[in-house]
């Protein structure tokens, strides 16, 4: 059947309804695409998730391999959903050691974390993020639960230089899908016309003082000015964006939760955020690191509460009582994973479900916080249309590179390319 057009022309993705001074953005309708179009493929999506002090090995990693592998005590929580998730046992990033502080590399994957005059590299959903272009609001989100905004981060822009994660759901929502009135609009286009004629001026002077540089000098010169002329770049998509209509929000805002102690609420209410963000198509790309090892004593369960921090619970020692505690924190985060990957495949999305375009990375820096091992990172892997339901087993003595499913990832996102950090390939999920 053919899709209805007004005047012969199919109307434009981006036709609002005004009136009574309210300007509001239309869903995708059949008579937007024209007549015997094919609707465009719905877009590939990544969430990136980490908690710094990882689980308890002993009852995360399956026995066997492959697709027959018997699930763990911790995987037993995801047992309806096993052909949704792939576990990866003997990846790491080689050279990453020094314990809490490789939370800043989990997507990086740069060397010498606690070493004098260390600094990081570009992150993983960052670089992802460059080359698709600024397709969407946000070309990336970077979230955060209970995280020390000033010291950690899983993204980070090419100079190395730390990205604050938001860690308030309201605060989050209000950025996706609250407009501004116009006043507020013209203010901010203005800040970014401040921004893009100081860049003119830095350019301008640049030229006219690179004339007498020598060729190594110049030849560093012209790599800022290529710095300045990707952020002139940006400043323009931004602009654009600016001035378009934010998504109608499919639900109202959700309440704020400020205390540490709720870690797993906070937890699970930036999942469901950050499932909003995609859905909504405000980015294809969110980070989200739970930083445990900031976390006070917190709540385990509706009648326990932790008797010591989340990180001293990592230093267990055997201890029979925090190793029990672990074990339901553990157990609690699987169940998180397994709600949030419910409701991504309840979600149709051109008649399929939306967890098939979504890949949901789960991990950890530490392999085991308890030793601070950086090596055997707990890995898990669902959705994104990949053919799942097994456990990868690589080199437990000589890990695979992670990166090299990063590659895989960045591969299924659309980007073109081999290579990423220190990956030595790509991983073959089929």
């Amino acid at each position: 059947m053919k899709a209805p057009h007004i005047a012969g022309k199919p109307l434009a993705r981006r036709a609002l309804l005004r009136g009574a001074g309210v300007t509001l953005g239309l869903p995708l309708l059949e008579c937007m695409t024209p007549a015997f179009a094919a609707a465009p493929a719905p877009p590939m999506r990544m969430l990136l998730i980490a908690n710094n002090l990882g689980v308890l090995p002993k009852y995360f990693f399956p026995s066997g391999e492959g697709r027959d592998y018997q699930l763990s005590p911790y995987l037993s929580e995801l047992a309806d959903c096993r052909h949704d998730f792939t576990v990866f046992s003997g990846l790491s990033h080689p050279g990453v050691s020094g314990g809490h502080s490789t939370d800043n590399c989990f997507l990086t994957a740069a060397r010498g974390a606690f070493k004098s005059g260390f600094r990081n590299s570009i992150s993983f959903d960052q670089f992802v993020s460059e080359k698709l272009g600024q397709v969407t609001r946000f070309g990336a989100l970077n979230l955060g639960v209970n995280i020390d905004k000033g010291n950690r981060s899983l993204s980070w822009t090419r100079d190395g230089v730390l990205l604050p994660a938001e860690d308030s759901a309201p605060k989050l929502y209000e950025r996706m899908f609250v407009q501004g009135d116009k006043e507020s609009v013209e203010r901010q286009l203005r800040k970014l016309e401040s921004r893009g004629s100081i860049l003119d001026t830095l350019l301008d002077e640049t030229k006219r003082f690179s004339g007498n540089l020598a060729s190594s000098d110049k030849a560093r010169l012209e790599q800022y000015m290529t710095s300045v002329r990707e952020v002139e770049e940006r400043l323009q998509t931004a602009r654009a964006w600016e001035t378009r209509p934010k998504p109608v929000p499919p639900q109202p805002a959700p309440a704020d939760i400020q205390d540490k102690k709720l870690f797993f609420e906070k937890f699970d209410l930036m999942l469901a955020t950050a499932q909003l963000a995609l859905e909504s198509d405000s980015t294809r790309i969110v980070t989200l690191m739970t930083d445990a090892f900031v976390t006070p004593v917190f709540k385990l369960n509706e009648q326990q509460t932790s008797t010591e921090s989340y990180h001293g619970l990592s230093h267990h020692g055997q201890a029979e009582a925090k190793v029990k505690q672990l074990q339901e924190v553990d157990r609690q985060q699987m169940k998180l994973l397994r709600k949030l990957w419910g409701s991504l495949a309840a979600k149709r999305e051109q008649g399929a479900r939306l967890l098939d375009r979504t890949m949901v990375l789960y991990g950890s820096n530490m392999g085991d916080a308890n030793m601070h091992d950086n090596t055997n990172l707990p890995i898990l892997l669902a959705g994104g249309g990949f053919q799942h339901g097994r456990h990868m087993v690589f080199k437990r003595d000589n890990n695979t590179p992670l990166c090299n499913l990063f590659v895989t990832m960045m591969q299924r996102m659309g980007v073109e390319g081999e290579a990423f950090a220190s990956s030595t390939g790509r991983v073959a999920i089929s």
